[in-house]
C-alpha cells in the first residue's frame, strides 16, 4: 500500500501522488531510522594470559643473547612425568616455542652453532634431559611442527632436585662469565642447566693487538692487561701492559694491587706481596672512606693468601 498524502484544501495544484510516494517514504524511512536505537559495540576485555609472556637478555663476552617465552604455572599439577611426559618433546615453555637468538656463534653444550635465532625444546627424563635447538618458523606452536632433522644442537644434561616448587616456568642465567654461562631451566622441582660458551678471545686478541700496534696516544694498557689476565693468556704480555698502564698512572693502587694478582698467578709471591703491600699503603690514605675500605680490604685478603 502506498504512503497517504493529506490534501491542504487551499491548495490550487496539489502534487501528483506519483511525486509526493517518494518523498513521504524517505521522510517515514528518516523517522524510523532516527528513532532507532544505536548499536552498541561489543565490549573488548583484556583477559590475563594463563602463561604470561616474557622475555630476557644477556650478555656474555661480546655475544647479546636474548630469549623470548611463555611462563605456564604448576597449579596444582604435576608436571614432569605427568603434563610433560617423559621422553616426550616439549616447547620448553607454553604457547609458541621458546626463541633463542645469539649475535654471535656460540657452543651449545659443546657443539658449535651459528649466531642466528633457535627454538628451545627439551626432553624431559627421569634422569636425564635432552635440551635441543632446532630451526623453527616464527608462527609454529607447540611442538607440534618440531622435526629432529632441522635439530642443530643437542645437549645431555643431569636434572637437579629442588628443595622447593618453582611455581612458574623459569628460564635463567647463571655463572656469567667472559666467555661462557650456564642457561637454566626451573620448573617445579626440578632445574637443568647446560653450559654455553663464546671464543671471546679469538674476537678481542686482533682488535687488542691492533691498538697497541697502532700510534694512539692513550692505549687501554689496563683493560688490555686485565682482559689478557682473566682470560688466560700470557701473563708476561699482562704484566708488561699493567705497567706501562702504573707509568701513567703511578698513583692509581687500585692498578698496583691487580699487577699482585698477576705476579700471583707467576708465581712470584714476593713481587705479588711487595705489590699488594704497596697498594694498601697507599688506599689507606684515600679520603673516599668505601673506595678505601674496598682496597684495604682486598689487599689483606691478598696477603694473607701469599703467606
Amino acid at each position: 500500500m502506498g504512503c497517504i498524502l493529506e490534501m491542504n484544501p487551499f491548495t490550487v495544484s496539489p502534487t501528483p501522488m506519483n511525486v509526493t510516494r517518494p518523498l513521504c517514504c524517505l521522510l517515514l524511512g528518516s523517522f524510523l531510522a532516527a528513532g532507532a536505537p544505536a548499536q552498541t559495540p561489543a565490549p573488548k576485555i583484556d583477559f590475563p594470559a594463563p602463561s604470561p609472556a616474557a622475555s630476557l637478555k644477556q650478555r656474555v663476552g661480546l655475544t647479546d643473547i636474548e630469549i623470548s617465552y611463555f611462563r605456564p604455572g604448576v597449579k596444582g599439577r604435576k608436571i614432569f612425568g605427568g603434563l610433560e611426559p617423559f621422553g616426550a618433546v616439549w616447547r620448553t615453555g607454553a604457547n609458541n616455542p621458546t626463541k633463542i637468538t645469539f649475535s654471535t656463534a656460540v657452543k651449545f653444550g659443546g657443539t658449535s652453532v651459528p649466531a642466528g635465532s633457535y627454538g628451545l625444546f627439551s626432553i624431559p627424563g627421569e634422569k636425564e634431559w635432552t635440551v635441543i635447538l632446532n630451526k623453527i618458523a616464527e608462527k609454529d606452536w607447540g611442538a607440534y611442527n618440531y622435526k629432529a632433522e632441522n635439530d642443530v644442537a643437542r645437549a645431555t644434561v643431569k636434572p637437579v632436585a629442588l628443595p622447593q616448587t618453582v611455581e612458574t616456568f623459569t628460564l635463567d642465567f647463571a655463572d656469567v662469565r667472559t666467555e661462557s654461562a650456564l642457561l637454566t631451566l626451573a620448573w617445579e622441582k626440578t632445574r637443568v642447566a647446560v653450559k654455553l660458551e663464546v671464543d671471546v678471545v679469538a674476537q678481542m686478541k686482533p682488535q687488542i693487538e691492533a691498538v697497541m700496534a697502532g700510534n694512539a696516544e692513550k692505549k687501554p694498557y689496563f683493560q688490555a692487561a686485565m682482559f689478557t689476565f682473566e682470560t688466560g693468556g700470557d701473563l708476561k704480555q699482562a704484566l708488561a701492559w699493567m705497567d706501562a698502564g702504573l707509568k701513567e698512572q703511578p698513583a692509581a693502587y687500585y692498578m698496583v694491587y691487580r699487577k699482585g694478582l698477576i705476579l700471583a698467578k707467576m708465581g712470584d709471591k714476593a713481587g705479588a706481596l711487595a705489590a699488594a703491600q704497596a697498594s694498601r699503603e697507599a688506599a689507606v690514605k684515600d679520603t673516599r672512606p668505601a673506595l678505601r675500605d674496598e682496597y684495604v680490604r682486598l689487599n689483606d685478603a691478598l696477603i694473607a693468601r701469599l703467606k
